[in-house]
């Protein structure tokens, strides 16, 4: 049986492109559905090109309601029957509610090496801390911010002369191998952590 990808974002959509681009061949699922909460997001167009359904919920108008818009996801989701849900550079934090539906199902990629610096500004925390690597980690979605199991990482050294900017530059490929790699051994119910490189 194959199995339905959603894939949540909310910008230029990079790591979804890497994510729709895998899904061919043997592999054992395919993308059903690109959600953004952003209308103007870049991947949006992207997705499109690259033959899939796009929908957007606009999160503000909802403002502080973010049952209301969680709900109005929900229920674009439920429409398109995906059985795994992959957040890519997707900037909202989910609420325990509903996280919780998608129990098991719900995979993220985060621009550090878990369990540290969850949240933002993973960059900047690293290199103010003196740390040797960096890296990136994909992870199983749980009502802890950035807690749940980690399912695969990518290392890379800190350069002397990074920044924030040069460093986020240098790690994106291999959030680009490292999810792609992660889902298709997630797919066949395999949560051995992958480790690149």
């Amino acid at each position: 049986m194959t199995l339905r990808v959603a894939i949540l974002i909310s910008g230029g959509g990079s790591n979804m492109g890497a994510l729709v681009r895998s899904m061919e061949g043997e592999h054992p699922a395919r993308p059903c559905l690109v959600v953004s909460n952003v209308p103007l997001a870049g991947g949006l167009k992207k997705a499109e090109t690259l033959g899939i359904p796009t929908a957007c919920v606009d999160h503000r108008p909802f403002g502080a309601d973010r049952a209301g818009f969680e709900a109005a996801l929900q229920e674009i989701l439920e429409a398109h029957t995906p059985d795994i849900v992959c957040l890519a550079g997707f900037m909202r934090i989910l609420t325990p509610d509903f996280v919780a539906r998608w129990e098991g199902r719900m995979l993220n990629i985060h621009p550090s090496l878990l369990p540290k610096y969850r949240g933002l500004n993973t960059h900047a925390r690293a290199i103010a801390a003196g740390d040797a690597e960096a890296g990136c980690s994909v992870h199983m979605v749980t009502a802890a911010l950035d807690a749940g199991p980690v399912l695969g990482q990518a290392r890379l050294p800190i350069l002397p002369d990074d920044t924030p900017d040069t460093l986020a530059i240098r790690i994106l490929p291999f959030e680009h191998q490292l999810y792609p790699a992660v889902l298709r051994r997630f797919a066949i119910g395999d949560h051995t952590p992958v480790i690149l490189p």
